[in-house]
């Protein structure tokens, strides 16, 4: 019979490594783990003190399955805040199943999605915004975004939320004392301090929602495309991004029929770019199929790669393109500088801004481009130490706040009743209070969590 209170998972990727780790969290972590292991010592996993290591076989039926490590946490101190027990066998899929099944068999449930981490939440062990933070760091594809991601776990957010949210409470509270009891002999609330606090509240929060996109960029990346008409070099220049051959390269136009994916690091700017086929008119079905999508991308990525070819004069399709990357965070970028120039720039950069120019043959001209793309998406200074908002949940509860606060600050100009801005200033607090988690509902918490990997 399975004990829910107890849950397993495998902790470690699914592949061949030195050492796999089953993970085992609830009461009876330690009396489970005891049916499969047996320590050298002879000591029992249930009488052994947290932050212990026994080494010992696991055993199927009496039989030895493999040699391992089990580590022992006691509630409260372990990651979740519960009895913990971390089987550390030989990495490889078959024991690392094997084992977990056996955990299973002898009275364990199935972690789902995040339980662990969700375990921890719930036990007081971080807040939701320190929760998050873990799969940040989990994702974090460079040193930027592990640095920020890691100040996130640390509570860089999470002090810069308690921080404004401990000023708008005393606004409220003193707002709801005197306005509810008009004649206690309660200090009247001075609106030009009170005016003064709610603006530097809505600043706080301005910075916060202003770093979004750099933040994302940083931690999970953002996407881009490169687009321009075939033959322009499109594909050679994905190949210099990603420091290997990932697009086919040819001289005949039309060689890239479908978006060509991959992740890149530029200077701690992550990307994930597509290399899109060339957009032109085409009686070719496939090639239609490929312009569509490269049209697709364009819309929808956050950075756009305008590629020009400097060495011919500017067609129809580079005006069609020209049009089509308007009011886009693009990047103009003309290519072929080893090749005699022939294209008017100035043209691109009168519609487009300031172009990039680049031999993506020979690499010229690609620290220009990471710095241009750094400037653009905001990388280029990034503070990971300072707070960020590290999703989109977070940005919400974030505009939520923001919106109220704003409100508020209207209802002052506008000689409002102190009620009315206390309802404003409370629904700030309750969006803030829902970003940390301390009010957030189950839904909410219970979406968070089941975006999380098994084992984490």
């Amino acid at each position: 019979m399975t004990d829910r209170t107890t849950i397993a998972a495998i902790s470690t990727p699914m592949g061949t490594g030195g050492v796999g780790i089953i993970r085992l969290s609830g009461e009876n972590a330690a009396e489970i783990a005891d049916k499969i292991f047996t320590a050298f010592s002879g000591k029992k996993l249930s009488d052994s003190e947290g932050y212990k290591a026994h080494y010992g076989r696991v055993f199927e039926n009496g039989k030895p399955v493999d040699e391992a490590i089990c580590l022992v946490f006691r509630a409260p101190h372990s990651y979740t805040g519960e009895n913990v027990v971390e089987i550390n066998c030989h990495g490889g899929i078959f024991i690392t199943k094997k084992i977990l099944r056996l955990t299973l068999e002898n009275g364990a449930s199935p972690a789902l999605p995040g339980e662990f981490t969700k375990r921890a939440f719930l036990n007081g062990k971080l807040d939701l915004s320190k929760a998050e933070s873990v799969m940040s760091l989990i994702s974090a594809q460079g040193e930027q975004g592990a640095n920020a991601a890691y100040n996130l776990l640390e509570g860089s957010l999470s002090r810069k939320i308690e921080e404004i949210n401990s000023v708008l409470l005393s606004s409220a509270a003193h707002i709801a004392a005197w306005t509810d009891y008009p004649d206690d002999e309660i200090m009247e609330v001075d609106t030009d301090e009170l005016y003064n606090d709610l603006l530097n509240t809505d600043s706080e929060l301005s910075k916060l929602i202003n770093r979004f996109d750099s933040g994302m960029a940083v931690t999970t990346g953002v996407d881009a495309a490169i687009v321009g008409k075939p033959n322009v070099g499109k594909s050679t220049l994905m190949n210099l991004l990603t420091g290997f051959d990932r697009s086919i390269v040819t001289s005949i136009a039309g060689t890239t029929r479908d978006v060509v994916e991959e992740t890149v690091n530029l200077n701690g700017c992550i990307l994930r770019l597509s290399d899109t086929a060339g957009m032109h008119d085409t009686g070719d079905e496939v090639e239609k199929i490929g312009v569509k999508r490269s049209r697709t991308k364009l819309e929808r990525s956050a950075v756009v790669f305008a590629v020009f070819d400097v060495s011919e004069e500017l067609t129809d399709e580079d005006f069609e393109l020209i049009n089509l990357c308007k009011g886009k965070n693009v990047i103009p970028i003309v290519n072929k500088t080893d090749l005699i120039k022939r294209a008017d720039i100035s043209i691109i950069e009168k519609l487009l801004g300031k172009c990039i120019e680049i031999s993506a043959k020979d690499g010229t001209g690609y620290d220009t481009l990471c710095e241009k793309v750094a400037e653009l998406v905001g990388t280029k200074d990034f503070d990971t130490t300072a707070a960020m908002l590290a999703n989109e949940r977070q940005l919400i509860c974030c505009k939520t706040a923001h919106e109220n606060i704003s409100e508020a600050i209207q209802a002052i100009q506008t000689c409002l009743t102190l009620d009315a801005v206390g309802v404003c200033i409370d629904g700030a607090i309750s969006a803030l209070l829902e970003l940390t988690g301390k009010k957030a509902s189950e839904a909410v918490v219970d979406e968070v969590f089941k975006k999380f990997c098994v084992g984490k």
